[in-house]
């Protein structure tokens, strides 16, 4: 939606700067008048050819309103209907969640993507656990879309309502198609690519089903030092280009973290980063984040203020209403490289009194815990 909104900006720039280059040419060139060229800017034809590509423009946000939503119902119902249960229901960054036994409203958002559906796998052995619709779930919500829409032309309609119809046709076809076709998005597989993986690589399937085990245990407010310790192997020959392979030993660097096992922490996470040219982007961003944290709280405050760049920072500052580590990062900082302690407290207070509002409730308990740590240890490694 970000790329779109910028795409259109930089299309109504263009056109702006054309028409004022226009003006200035034939201002110069030409006997007509600023009045006379204005006059021109505003007739009929001008005024409603902008006024068809606005209305096409609002009408393709309205279509992706609409149709990321049922792609995402689509994974639900699939999801729901071979057995799995529900955790979460994102659409953009609004999240709907199970919580106490009660439906929630949050906010959260994963960068490069509009909408996400997560179900935990039933109690079954891994090559008994289906996988197949579960991801063909949208792209199926999407065909019904389509093949309901579509009979709506053989109605007598008005032009722009046919317009606004096919419009609307084309953006739920594209959205089928892009996560339909077998693709990898920024080193991310699609719901296809999902589908032809998970079904001949039983690694990255026994990953998956991991991950999603883990995380509806952290919504629920257990933290990772508390999960089953076979979910946490750091496995040998990682394939670092595949996602679903790196995820399993992110998870087990964090959950050193989450034991306050600093140092073993810190080499875990610098030889994940090590490898970061083949890792895609959103895990080398939380990759940097915990080694930045890691190095830290062990005294490696050069390699910290390092690897801390302004893109780094931005990216911390961006997610830390909506991922508590990021606080505890910004904490960290505050304690070991600007000795600033009433900053530390005041972010403290701060995760302290919003910590209902996030979406992963074992994430913020371990990570007030471990503040309060550090706030409670006077001692602090040498900058």
């Amino acid at each position: 939606m970000k790329e779109i909104f910028k795409l259109i900006g930089g299309l109504l720039i263009g056109i702006s700067a054309g028409l004022l280059i226009a003006g200035l040419i034939l201002l110069i060139c030409t006997d007509i008048t600023i009045p006379q060229y204005i006059g021109k800017l505003a007739s009929v034809e001008a005024m409603e050819t902008g006024m068809l590509a606005f209305g096409g423009a609002l009408m393709f946000m309205l279509s992706l309103a609409i149709v990321i939503p049922a792609h995402e119902a689509g994974h639900l119902v699939a999801g729901l209907l071979t057995g799995y249960r529900f955790v979460s229901f994102r659409i953009f960054n609004l999240t709907l969640i199970r919580e106490n036994g009660k439906t929630r409203l949050k906010r959260f958002s994963i960068a490069g993507t509009g909408g996400q559906c997560l179900l935990t796998p039933p109690d079954l052995p891994l090559d008994k656990i289906p996988t197949g619709w579960y991801n063909a779930g949208g792209v199926l919500a999407n065909l019904l879309l389509l093949i309901l829409t579509t009979p709506l032309f053989l109605l007598p309609l008005h032009p722009l309502a046919k317009g606004a119809l096919a419009i609307f046709c084309l953006t739920d076809a594209f959205v089928m198609l892009f996560n339909g076709i077998p693709l990898k998005i920024n080193g991310m597989g699609n719901d296809g690519y999902n589908m032809l993986f998970l079904h001949r690589n039983p690694r990255s399937k026994h990953s998956l089903m991991i991950q999603l085990r883990s995380n509806a245990l952290i919504q629920e407010g257990i933290r990772p030092k508390d999960m089953p310790d076979s979910w946490f192997v750091w496995e040998k020959d990682i394939d670092y280009s595949n996602p679903l392979e790196v995820a399993l030993p992110m998870m087990y660097a964090s959950r050193l973290i989450d034991e306050m096992r600093w140092e073993e922490a810190y080499e875990k996470f610098d030889e994940l980063y090590s490898h970061r040219d083949k890792i895609m982007q959103l895990y080398v961003n939380e990759i940097a984040g915990e080694l930045a944290f890691c190095a830290m709280v062990t005294g490696h405050a050069e390699r910290a203020r390092e690897i801390l760049d302004p893109k780094l920072r931005k990216y911390i500052v961006a997610y830390r209403k909506m991922m508590s580590s990021k606080q505890r990062i910004l904490c960290a900082e505050a304690l070991y490289l600007d000795r600033d302690t009433e900053k530390a407290q005041e972010i403290y207070s701060t995760l302290e009194s919003t910590k209902e509002r996030y979406l992963l409730q074992g994430e913020v308990e371990s990570d007030l815990d471990i503040i309060r740590h550090f706030l409670a240890t006077e001692e602090r490694p040498a900058t």
